[in-house]
């Protein structure tokens, strides 16, 4: 009985790889997945370098909806409300002086 499951399964998986696909143009597929969709878009990456003095903290945004990026400014807390997320800030803290 086990091998004759094995066997059906191998069978299924196989005929999976033949099975046809739906074709989606690539510019859809990443629209759909693009978490960033209002900073610095032409830019084939966004990448921000910041320091942190001692006794200070900054707040940064992981969220992509902020007015103010890079830094936060709880825009993730009308997101979170409409999606159901519970995407938050990075804080760093610089070293206590």
């Amino acid at each position: 009985m086990f091998k004759n499951v094995l066997v059906l399964l191998s069978l299924l998986a196989g005929a999976s790889a033949f099975a046809p696909r739906t074709w989606v143009p690539r510019t859809t597929a990443l629209q759909a997945e693009r978490i960033n969709t209002k900073i610095d878009l032409e830019s084939k990456k966004v990448a921000t370098t910041d320091t942190v003095e001692a006794g200070e903290k900054k707040v940064y945004c992981r969220c992509w909806k902020s007015g103010t990026f890079p830094l936060c400014d709880a825009a993730h807390v009308a997101h979170n409300k409409e999606c159901d997320d519970n995407v938050g800030p990075l804080i760093v803290a610089g070293p206590k002086k």
